[in-house]
C-alpha cells in the first residue's frame, strides 16, 4: 500500500513539473528572477536539462540573463561544471558573451579556468574580450591551452578576435611558434583571415623570437 501511494505521489509531482517545464526555461531566457525563484522555492531542480541538453545556468550564461545566473549561482545545488552537448561550460559561455561580472563570480565559486579541450580563454580570445582574458590569466589560465585540434587562444585571437587581444596574449608570453594539427601557427591564422595588423605584428614577433642561427 505504501509503495502504491509513493508511485501515485511521484506521478503527480512529475506531471506538475512536466506542465511547467517550458515556463521555467522561458523565464531563464527572459531573465525573469521572480518566476525562477518561485520554481526553485517549490523544489525545482536547477540542474534540470532543457530539450537541447542545457541547464538553466548554461542558458543564462549564454543569453546574458545575468540576474537569473546570479540567482542560480546562489543555489548550493547548482552545478558549475554542467556542460552542453558540445562540452561547453558556463564560464566558457560567459567568456564568449563578454559577461565579466558573471565570469568573475563563476571563477570565485570554483569554475574550472583550465578546462581541457576548448577552454574559457579560447572563447574570450575569439571575441577579443580583453577584460575577461585578463581575468582568466590572473586566475592562472594556461595561455597556450590546446583545443582538441591543438589550436591555441592566440590562434583564435589572430583569426577572429581583435588586434588588442593578439597583442595581450603575446605580451603575456603566448608561444607564437606553436602549430595546430593542420600545421598552422597564429601567423598563418592571421594571414587566412586577412588580418593585416595582426599578421604584421606576429611576423615581427616570430622573427624576433626565432633562435639565432636558425632558418
Amino acid at each position: 500500500m505504501k509503495f502504491i501511494s509513493f508511485v501515485v505521489i511521484f506521478l503527480l509531482s512529475t506531471s506538475v513539473w512536466a506542465g511547467a517545464y517550458e515556463d521555467y526555461f522561458v523565464a531563464v531566457k527572459n531573465d525573469d528572477t521572480r518566476t525562477v525563484t518561485n520554481f526553485l522555492f517549490r523544489g525545482f531542480d536547477p540542474n534540470t536539462l532543457d530539450l537541447n541538453g542545457l541547464t538553466g545556468l548554461l542558458i543564462a550564461s549564454r543569453d546574458g540573463s545575468l540576474k537569473v545566473a546570479a540567482l542560480l549561482l546562489a543555489q548550493n545545488k547548482t552545478k558549475l561544471e554542467a556542460r552542453t552537448p558540445q562540452d561547453e561550460s558556463a564560464l566558457m559561455m560567459a567568456s564568449l558573451g563578454g559577461y565579466e561580472d558573471l565570469a568573475k563570480t563563476l571563477i570565485d565559486k570554483g569554475a574550472d579556468v583550465n578546462k581541457t579541450g576548448w577552454a574559457p580563454l579560447h572563447y574570450a580570445a575569439t571575441k577579443g574580450h580583453i577584460s575577461i582574458m585578463k581575468l582568466l590569466l590572473e586566475n592562472h589560465a594556461y595561455i597556450d591551452a590546446e583545443s582538441p585540434n591543438k589550436s591555441t587562444p592566440l590562434m583564435m585571437a589572430a583569426m577572429y578576435g581583435t588586434f588588442e587581444s593578439v597583442k595581450l596574449l603575446v605580451e603575456e608570453g603566448a608561444d607564437v611558434g606553436l602549430k595546430n594539427e593542420q600545421g598552422l601557427t597564429a601567423l598563418d591564422f592571421a594571414k587566412r583571415a586577412n588580418r593585416s595588423d595582426a599578421e604584421t605584428y606576429l611576423a615581427k614577433v616570430t622573427e624576433a623570437r626565432r633562435p639565432k642561427g636558425s632558418w
